[in-house]
């Protein structure tokens, strides 16, 4: 806050809550009746600037445009293109760009509309706030607010600035979004210590959050990016989001593909050269080997399959912002998630019921021996009575969106499987009421009935047990001696302990209504309240463990809150598995020991932003793919930083959906597992396409280079080679990326950060492929042309014509060896079985004649003769290097 810093040197005086609210409205030279005048109100709003939080710009269409360009497939196209141009190769150069706009287009038509769909997710409302502004209450735009602006604030309103509390009645405030508590805070004026942490601070109200019950004046200290929300906006500013594996993997693969082609052209360059050849026909092998050496199809391929894979996700409720991210999430192998509204509902439930003479679990409502209890009876009378929150719609006619504080909501919730409370409520009107405060710890009602009155209270524990004297149980009151008051209290505890916010329940009846509401009363019993697990998270997690990839829940909740989700949903909790903040160091100053034991604790609790971007630190650190899910602003800076960042799209912040890689539109967790199961699919389609190509393109390189070397009377032309590649690479490789994901998918452990796109084994397979397929296809042009040919020496012409036809019939066949699953046979593999694969190779047989059939392609690609015998050698050939590959991958010398 500008102008507090400017008027006060002391470092404490920037801690508003360790002040009282005349120390802070001196300092800011406001008054608590009438506020700022207009005129200071402007020149504050010059100087300190406007209340908004600055995530970072949108991307605009031209960048996501621009993005396309640089990638490594993008740049290796331009590369080919040049050469050719450089060549004066036009035809060739152009056939190339051809491609490269293909490609760029298609990333950039999914990107943008990902983009649109997640601006049109966004709420982007006007959002007011009332200040008192010359003596008068006004309502003016929140970017408006400035320090030392005095704001009213009620139940339903969300918050503008960050305000220390004047005066308050019955005020809570819903801070989740800011720290992860999952319960509204109860808040006062009190002063507080200096060290008091943001959960922590209950005379104060953040920025971003939402006023649940009550309503109070506040001070605004801080605006804009000197809020807690703007804070941790400033941190995502200092956070680089990290490239996704797959672009790193394309990265170093474009830089070895690249290096290898220069090589080769170098290479066959000097041998052209010490040959004695004409330079015209070195720079046209040259040129040939730089297009054969570059998968021209990848890319496109590439961009298609991460598309598909998008529409996809988009169909299972994920919204991914950008195409490497998909594959991203199938490499996952560490999952960080927030836990309110995440794993739980983010919505209070009664989870249990403690009476007198009888405990009750969770799903009360469907215990028969309750009815029959009039302890039960009187607490759920109570919970109905003394209760402010509503569970009706404008009219009262029927249900509709609850409204009041949550746990009140879920006693309504309880009470309305056995009880109409609108009924009740009219039996029992209301005449009187000592409301609940931070004091008392209690409120309290007084009720009219038919015969006298009925006093209705509900409370804390150890608050409400000093106003008991009695206790139903099995019907009859009992002394509630001080044994029996410990008793309750260790239950309280017990209750407390396993992560339930507990109220007690206590009445009396009365036939005076000026009675004390608060003495002689008879204890009905203790509720305790959770936030409930969503129902597919705990399956949700099951396979998650079950495919190594760990889930580790961050949460700014309690210990022991945490703890009992963590329980339910199948995580470890024991005392070590779980860290509490206060423990943690930063990043910079923690030991081998620290680090190791944050890398074996599941559950983290009290937790700040800072500390779950430093968690996220330390697992990359590890070389580990981390996903981060959260929905509130406490989120952000982690989402930033994770490599996969994913917010919630229904209850999300708009600044966590803003730097997030992915946006859950269900909110649902199980959502994330189908999107793992997608990546990991895409990434096995990924490879199986890549060997695809690569083979297929190592042959061609294969194939000129020993054509040059051995000084053979044919050659493949470079728009020949460019033909091959974009007919009999593009659709085959594009249906092995819509190929299905094996049972066993989910069952293998995450693929480590460094694994390459093309491994060993992976490299092995690829040159036994191409090695088989060049001799098959030099040998079809030799028996053909010089064994089965009448002419002494056949034309060369015929020759090209034969090496051009057997290499593309080979190479589109070569997609059926893409199966590596060897167990399932090659008929039932799944690629023999893809519907898709099948409609590729008919397409591309029908291109590849086409060449033949159409006059300006023959012309282009110089075709000249082909007769029967050609046909039938050139379609033997490719057959036999199938069964040749098939073979080899069956006696186990390939992949």
């Amino acid at each position: 806050m500008k102008s507090l810093v400017r008027m006060v040197t002391n470092d404490d005086i920037k801690k508003p809550w360790a002040y009282s609210a005349a120390e802070l409205l001196d300092q800011l030279q406001s008054n608590a009746d009438s506020g700022l005048s207009s005129a200071e109100a402007a020149s504050r709003l010059t100087s300190c600037g406007y209340n908004t939080i600055h995530t970072g710009q949108s991307v605009s269409p031209l960048t996501i445009f621009l993005r396309q360009f640089v990638s490594p497939f993008a740049l290796l196209l331009m590369l080919a293109a040049s050469f050719s141009f450089f060549f004066e190769e036009w035809l060739d150069g152009i056939a190339i760009l051809l491609v490269l706009v293909l490609n760029t287009t298609v990333g950039f038509v999914m990107e943008f509309q990902a983009a649109r769909a997640i601006h049109a997710l966004k709420k982007m409302t006007a959002i007011h706030a009332r200040v008192l502004r010359n003596g008068s209450l006004i309502s003016i735009p929140a970017e408006q607010v400035v320090p030392g602006d005095i704001l009213f604030v009620e139940g339903g309103d969300l918050v503008s600035a960050d305000l220390r509390l004047i005066s308050c009645f019955q005020l809570q405030s819903d801070e989740s979004s800011l720290t992860g508590e999952s319960l509204p805070v109860e808040k006062n004026t009190a002063v507080l210590p200096s060290h008091t942490i943001v959960p922590d601070r209950t005379n104060m109200l953040f920025k971003g959050s939402f006023v649940t019950r009550g309503n109070g004046y506040g001070l605004a200290v801080y605006t804009g990016m000197s809020t807690e929300l703007g804070k941790i906006a400033g941190m995502i500013h200092q956070v680089q989001p990290e490239a996704s594996p797959l672009e790193k993997k394309l990265q170093v693969f474009s830089k070895k593909l690249v290096l290898i082609t220069l090589i080769l052209m170098a290479f066959i360059f000097l041998a052209g050269w010490l040959q004695g050849k004409p330079l015209f026909n070195i720079l046209q092998t040259s040129i040939a080997l730089s297009v054969a050496a570059i998968p021209e199809g990848l890319p496109v391929v590439a961009t298609m399959a991460l598309a598909l894979g998008m529409m996809r996700m988009a169909r299972q409720h994920i919204l991914a912002k950008r195409l490497s991210l998909v594959e991203t999430l199938g490499s996952t192998n560490i999952i960080c998630t927030d836990k309110t509204g995440t794993l739980t509902e983010n919505q209070m439930e009664v989870a249990c019921v403690q009476l007198p003479g009888m405990e009750v679990p969770a799903g009360i409502q469907h215990h028969s021996l309750l009815s029959a209890d009039p302890a039960f009876a009187h607490l759920q009378q109570i919970a109905v009575l003394c209760n402010t929150a509503s569970l009706d719609t404008g009219d009262g006619s029927s249900p509709g969106t609850p409204t009041g504080d949550p746990l009140e909501i879920s006693l309504l919730k309880m009470a309305s499987f056995t009880t109409d409370f609108r009924k009740l409520r009219n039996q029992y009107p209301k005449i009187d009421e000592i409301p609940f405060s931070s004091d008392l710890r209690v409120m309290a009602t007084l009720h009219k009935k038919e015969n006298g009155y009925y006093v209705a209270v509900k409370g804390a524990m150890e608050a409400l047990l000093n106003s008991c004297d009695t206790v139903l149980k099995n019907g009859t009151t009992e002394a509630l001696i001080p044994g029996r008051k410990n008793n309750w209290l260790k239950i309280a505890e017990k209750m407390a302990a396993s992560g339930l916010r507990t109220l007690a329940f206590a009445f009396k009846e009365s036939p005076d209504p000026s009675t004390d509401l608060l003495s002689g009363l008879t204890l009905a019993g203790i509720a305790g309240f959770s936030d409930p697990v969503r129902p597919e998270v705990i399956s949700a997690i099951g396979e998650c463990q079950s495919a190594g990839i760990r889930v580790v829940m961050v949460t700014g909740d309690h210990p022991a809150t945490a703890r009992e989700i963590a329980r339910q949903v199948g995580l470890p909790s024991h005392e070590h598995d779980i860290i509490h903040g206060d423990a943690m160091k930063p990043y910079a100053g923690l030991t081998i020991d620290e680090k190791q034991k944050w890398l074996s604790a599941t559950v983290f609790a009290r937790v700040t932003p800072e500390q779950k971007l430093d968690l996220v630190r330390l697992y990359q650190e590890q070389k580990m793919i981390v996903g981060m899910t959260g929905d509130g602003v406490n989120d952000a800076p982690a989402l930033t930083k994770a490599d996969i960042g994913i917010a919630m799209g229904r209850r999300g912040t708009q600044v966590a959906q803003e730097v997030a890689d992915m946006i859950l539109t269900d909110d649902a967790f199980s959502s994330i597992v189908s999107a793992i199961k997608q990546g990991r699919t895409i990434f096995s389609n990924i490879r199986r396409f890549v060997v695809y190509l690569l083979s297929g393109n190592l042959s061609e390189l294969v194939i000129i280079a020993t054509a040059s070397l051995l000084n053979l009377p044919f050659q493949l032309f470079p728009l020949q080679i460019l033909y091959i590649n974009l007919i009999t690479d593009v659709l085959p490789a594009l249906a092995l990326g819509m190929t299905k994901a094996p049972p066993f998918i989910m069952q293998r452990k995450p693929y480590a950060s460094q694994t390459p796109i093309v491994d060993r084994k992976r490299w092995i397979a690829i040159f036994t492929y191409a090695s088989i397929m060049t001799l098959t296809t030099i040998s079809a042009v030799y028996i053909a042309c010089y064994l089965l040919s009448s002419d002494i020496t056949p034309p060369a012409g015929h020759a090209n014509n034969m090496l051009f036809y057997t290499l593309a019939f080979s190479q589109v066949v070569h997609v059926l060896n893409m199966s590596f699953d060897l167990h399932s046979g090659f008929f039932k593999s799944s690629v023999f079985t893809n519907k898709y694969v099948w409609y590729a190779i008919i397409c591309c047989i029908s291109l590849t004649l086409a060449s033949w059939w159409v006059p300006i392609f023959r012309k282009a690609l110089n075709i000249s003769f082909m007769d029967w015998k050609y046909w039938t050698v050139a379609v033997i050939a490719a057959l036999c290097s199938l069964v040749l590959i098939q073979w080899a991958k069956r006696m186990r010398w390939i992949l």
